[in-house]
């Protein structure tokens, strides 16, 4: 039998028509609601590690602009992470809006910068919690602290998934399905591919 046919599920729910454009929109959307990602990593042993890490702004009026889809965290270069982002740096960022069940993954590489340009660029007050001020005169929890470090992760892949029914309709759905015994796929899956994010990066960076 052919995956297709073993996985009807994902046969009925993905979604290849959208634009580029469209499914950038659609992804931003379920960032913004998730607020906050879950950053894995893989550790030298070989084991994977996950935290909850909150994408930064690029603008300050907006989370993410059209196009962008590259992730920006400020992060604390003393804490494990960095460790093995130097020994791997391909990682993996998740989001899940737990009121729609609509998630998002990034697949792609990670990189680390202590440029002070870019982390003004990104830093606000707010974060200095996240630090605190040891007392010593150069760990102020601040924008000038060298703790403070930004992980920007550029995708390889984006696979997300949509609601496209409300709660109330998805367990109609599915008991529809177990009567029909036809999947059921109460939204969509989208992928943004490798040569469309290309495009979007060459766009931002024109």
């Amino acid at each position: 039998m052919s995956s297709t046919t073993l996985d009807p599920y994902t046969a009925k729910a993905e979604n290849t028509s959208l634009s580029a454009q469209e499914k950038i929109a659609g992804l931003h959307e379920i960032v913004k609601s998730a607020k906050t990602g879950m950053l894995t990593t893989h550790g030298s042993d070989g084991h994977l590690h996950s935290r909850a890490m909150i994408p930064t702004s690029r603008k300050s009026n907006a989370a993410f602009d059209d196009t962008q889809l590259s992730l920006v965290f400020i992060a604390n270069n003393a804490t494990g992470k960095f460790d093995e982002i130097r020994n791997d740096s391909h990682v993996n960022v998740s989001f899940c809006d737990t009121n729609t069940t609509s998630w998002a993954s990034y697949s792609g590489t990670a990189t680390v910068s202590q440029n002070k340009e870019l982390i003004h660029k990104h830093f606000h007050s707010s974060m200095s919690a996240y630090f605190g001020d040891l007392k010593d005169g150069v760990h102020k929890g601040n924008a000038e602290d060298p703790r403070i470090s930004v992980i920007e992760v550029v995708p390889q892949e984006i696979h997300y998934w949509v609601a496209t029914k409300g709660h109330l309709a998805r367990a109609a759905d599915a008991a529809m399905s177990k009567v029909t015994g036809n999947a059921s796929a109460p939204g969509e899956l989208r992928t943004i591919s490798q040569s469309e994010i290309q495009l979007t990066q060459n766009l931002n960076n024109k």
